[in-house]
């Protein structure tokens, strides 16, 4: 067999301005693998494994090929997403879970199963993945334990390891992506900037590094500066449902709604529960434009999925005097 990854949907999903070492949350995803290709074979089971840095299993669930995986009460780290088939590793994600506040992350997994050469073999004989970058196993073992010090929280360590590893090959892109990270947990923004940026000059069409710059920018309050990664983002990965939120938030914090407008219905569409605030932040640009019965209508189906919501009551009562009548 051979399994072929097309694209990873890489989402990193933070708030606010520090890193707070909390927990609570909670990363689920949908299971879609394509074994159309792949004759006499179908419905196989997979395991989808959440690993530390250090390589520590963290949790470890078996979905089918149109499954759905969920991992709850997770400690704020950034983690590695494996996917294992007949204890052969076919595709890894890295996750960051380092919001200040509880989030949930949805984070889908589509693969393609494919027979390879005619073989009845059970096994993958192969992963081709678009980001995957080859090291010398000297800078593999540096990038290693640059990781193993992210996770242990040991950010000055991960920062020279990190720094010693792009140093002898300056073409990682994501040793720098990575090395951009270790700096915004050390609340270093300009420095994790320069790193983002060497990136993606590297390798332009690389999603997470476009996203992170995204995201740094937004926390930063450079929301015109947001546009143009998360636009880029969106061109590579138009599924994410993070990078479609973000952008439209960015449109939103510049005045122009107009074109928020469809980023933010669009993240509706690819996460409806997860991206839910969305209406909020529709029904707030509906209501500053005095249209109250279509804010009202956002509040209404927000609450749809976020019944027990804080401010459901004051939702309610602006419903109720705004919506429009039949």
């Amino acid at each position: 067999m051979k399994l072929l990854v097309p694209s990873f949907l890489v989402i990193i999903s933070l708030s606010g301005s520090t890193f707070a070492q909390g927990g609570g949350h909670t990363l689920y995803g949908d299971m879609k693998v394509d074994e159309s290709k792949a004759i006499g074979v179908t419905r196989l089971s997979y395991d989808v494994i959440l690993y530390t840095l250090a390589r520590q299993v963290v949790a470890r669930q078996t979905v089918t090929s149109t499954g759905r995986y969920r991992f709850n009460n997770l400690q704020s780290a950034v983690y590695d997403l494996v996917v294992e088939l007949e204890n052969t590793e076919v595709a890894r994600i890295r996750v960051e879970l380092v919001s200040p506040m509880a989030t949930d992350l949805r984070q889908d997994i589509n693969l393609e199963l494919k027979a390879s050469g005619g073989s009845a073999s059970t096994k993958p004989a192969s992963v081709s993945v678009e980001d995957y970058y080859q090291r010398t196993p000297a800078n593999q073992k540096l990038f290693e334990r640059a990781q193993a010090a992210t996770d242990k929280k040991k950010y000055i360590e991960a920062a020279a390891l990190f720094n010693e590893l792009v140093t002898n090959d300056s073409k990682d892109f994501q040793a720098w992506t990575e090395l951009g990270t270790v700096y915004l947990l050390e609340q270093k923004p300009t420095e994790a900037e320069k790193a983002y940026l060497n990136a993606i000059d590297i390798r332009p069409k690389f999603f997470l590094g476009l996203m992170n710059l995204g995201r740094l920018r937004m926390m930063e309050k450079n929301y015109e500066g947001a546009i143009e990664p998360l636009t880029a983002a969106i061109s590579i990965q138009p599924t994410s449902a993070d990078a479609n939120y973000r952008l439209g938030e960015s449109y939103l914090q510049i005045k122009k709604g107009s074109k928020a407008v469809g980023y933010l219905n669009q993240a509706i569409k690819l996460d409806p529960v997860g991206k839910a605030d969305a209406h909020l932040r529709l029904a707030t640009l509906y209501n500053a434009v005095g249209m109250k019965d279509k804010a009202a209508l956002e509040y209404e189906e927000f609450l749809k999925k976020k019944p027990d919501h804080q401010d459901a009551k004051k939702l309610k009562d602006y419903i109720e005097a705004n919506k429009p009548k039949n």
